[in-house]
């Protein structure tokens, strides 16, 4: 059991280097091409947030407890519910 532990450590290892020397050696022979991709959710390159970028308040069923963005809530008599069908059922007993 430990010479397989052991092989497949050394195994894991090599591939990891043999990645990391293939992107080292890709990202020096085309210098200009090397662009990285902007942070998901950005808008603009000037760094304005986008529509997607602003953090939406988090509520809980009051039925079945699931966290859920306060604009796909159903809000009825100051509670907040995932769906109707939970807003007819009320509170879980």
């Amino acid at each position: 059991m430990g010479k397989l532990l052991f092989w497949a450590i050394v195994i894991i290892a090599g591939l990891m280097a043999a990645r990391i020397i293939a992107r080292h050696q890709e990202n020096s022979s085309n210098p200009d091409k090397v662009k990285r991709a902007p942070p998901a959710g950005r808008g603009k390159a000037s760094g304005t947030p986008s529509v997607g970028d602003t953090a939406e308040a988090m509520v809980r069923c009051e039925h079945c407890g699931i966290h859920l963005p306060r604009s796909e809530a159903v809000l009825i008599g100051g509670h907040t519910w995932c769906s109707q069908e939970h807003a007819r059922l009320g509170h879980k007993q």
